[in-house]
C-alpha cells in the first residue's frame, strides 16, 4: 500500500509517517509534500497513491485548492487542528478526517477503514465526498450544551460546564457533575465523545470522559502510561494508555 503525505509542519510529518510504520510495515510512504505547489507538482508527474494523508491547513493556502490544479482520485483521510469545522460528510462518504495532534488509534482505524473498501474508489466517489467536504466547511460543528436528565417524574437539565466527567459503570453511563452529584443518562460513552466539545472533554479510556476542569494530579506510571487524579475523585485507578499519553497532553497544553 503506498501512501502520500502532506504535511507543512516537519514534525508533524515525520510523527504520522513514524505512525503509519508502526501500524502496517507493509505501508510505504511515496513522498512527504509540505505545500500546495508540491503537491500539485508531485501529482501532475507520478501515478496515484493508494491513499493520502492530508492536511486542511497549510502554508501556501487551504489544500482543497489541490484539487483545482490537478486530478486527485485516490481516497484521502484529511487532518486538522480545527475542531469547529462541521466535517460529517467525510464519514458519510467513507472518507475519513482526523483532529490533529493524531491519535495512533485513530489513524489505525481509518487506514484500516480504507483497506476495506480500497476496491470501491473512483473519480466519481471522491469528486462527491469532496463537494460535500466544502459544503460542510461552512457549517460550524454544534456541541451539546447540556443533558436532560430524568428522576423519576421529573426532568430538569445539567449544563455542561457543570459537568465533571462522564463514567461508565455496571453497563450504565452517568454524568458526574463539580458537585459531585452523579446522574444516569441514555448515552454510551461513545456517543457522547461525538456530541461534547473536544477542546473541553478528552476520551480517557474506556471508561471515563473527562471534562479539562476534573483533572488533578498527573502522574508517570508503568510503561509509558498516566496515572490521573480526577476531582471529584473516584475509587478506582484512572489511567491514560501509552499510545494516548501524548495525545492527552497535548489536549492539556493547548
Amino acid at each position: 500500500m503506498k501512501i502520500v503525505i502532506i504535511e507543512d509542519e516537519a514534525p508533524a510529518a515525520r510523527r504520522i509517517q513514524k505512525l503509519v510504520k508502526e501500524i502496517d510495515k507493509n505501508i510505504t510512504v511515496d513522498s512527504l509534500l509540505d505545500s500546495i505547489e508540491s503537491a500539485v507538482s508531485w501529482f501532475s508527474n507520478h501515478a496515484q497513491p493508494d491513499l493520502i494523508l492530508m492536511d486542511i491547513e497549510l502554508a501556501d493556502g487551504q489544500s482543497f485548492e489541490i484539487f483545482n490544479q490537478v486530478k486527485i482520485t485516490a481516497p484521502v483521510i484529511f487532518t486538522t487542528a480545527y475542531d469547529e469545522f462541521a466535517l460529517k460528510a467525510f464519514k458519510v462518504n467513507s472518507i475519513d478526517y482526523l483532529l490533529k495532534p493524531i491519535d495512533k488509534d485513530a489513524l489505525e482505524a481509518a487506514i484500516t477503514k480504507f483497506k476495506n473498501l480500497k476496491n470501491g474508489y473512483g473519480n466519481h466517489t471522491t469528486e462527491y465526498n469532496l463537494e460535500s467536504l466544502l459544503k460542510s466547511l461552512s457549517k460550524p460543528q454544534e456541541y451539546k450544551s447540556r443533558f436532560l436528565i430524568k428522576i423519576g417524574d421529573k426532568l430538569f437539565p445539567v449544563a455542561i460546564e457543570d459537568i465533571a466527567y462522564f463514567m461508565s459503570e455496571d453497563k450504565f453511563t452517568y454524568i458526574i457533575t463539580r458537585e459531585n452529584k452523579k446522574y444516569i443518562v441514555d448515552q454510551t460513552l461513545d456517543e457522547i465523545e461525538k456530541i461534547v466539545s473536544p477542546k473541553n472533554f478528552f476520551r480517557i479510556n474506556r471508561q471515563f470522559i473527562a471534562s479539562i476542569i476534573s483533572i488533578g494530579s498527573i502522574h508517570n506510571h508503568f510503561n509509558g502510561k498516566l496515572k490521573l487524579t480526577l476531582k471529584p475523585e473516584v475509587k478506582e485507578e484512572v489511567m491514560v494508555s501509552r499510545e494516548k499519553a501524548g495525545v492527552f497532553k497535548d489536549w492539556l497544553d493547548v
